[in-house]
């Protein structure tokens, strides 16, 4: 029925009201005791974390998707099977018995999973642009900032005569070589 992939993919379950975190429990029990990390690797329940209406001092975690649970895993016919026939779970997100992959987009939008940029640069280094609309005209920059991610880069530099802070995607920032 469904095709061996070797690279694990974000999938949407979804499960009876109330129970999200019964089947996550339950996921990762079953993936422990039957060896099955090989093929099922994550089981999140999106939440945000707000102040509670009632008692301002109070913070309280909401479930994003009440009744969905988010699952990293390696589709075959036993790792479907073993979440799909989970107590809680009435089936995978998707057309017929077929679930959809999320895109890496949706799961990174979802804040589940982030991707961290690694540089070999940091703030206070002398960089140079070489991509994107400012490539070759910016030859001299300071990084003043780099983002949370490490997406985007904040760097100070000389644009007609005057000091100027441009945010880049990080990818267009490289190291000046000493």
């Amino acid at each position: 029925m469904l095709q061996d992939n070797a690279t694990p993919h974000w999938y949407v379950v979804h499960t009876y009201s109330g129970y999200e975190n019964k089947v996550a429990a339950n996921l990762e029990k079953i993936v422990e005791n039957r060896n099955l990390g090989h093929l099922i690797y994550e089981v999140k329940i999106p939440v945000e974390t707000v102040v509670d209406p009632d008692d301002a001092e109070k913070k309280v975690e909401r479930k994003l998707f009440p009744s969905y649970v988010l699952v990293k895993m390696i589709m075959n016919d036993e790792s479907w099977h073993v979440v799909r026939n989970t107590s809680g779970v009435t089936g995978f997100v998707g057309p017929g018995s077929q679930p959809v992959v999320l895109t890496d987009e949706e799961v990174e939008n979802l804040g589940v999973e982030t991707t961290k940029v690694s540089l070999n640069y940091s703030v206070g280094d002398s960089v140079r642009v070489t991509g994107g609309a400012l490539k070759d005209f910016i030859t001299d920059a300071t990084v003043e900032e780099i983002s949370e991610n490490g997406k985007t880069v904040k760097v100070s530099a000389s644009l007609h005569g005057r000091k100027t802070t441009i945010e880049l995607d990080s990818q267009w920032v490289e190291k000046q070589k000493d």
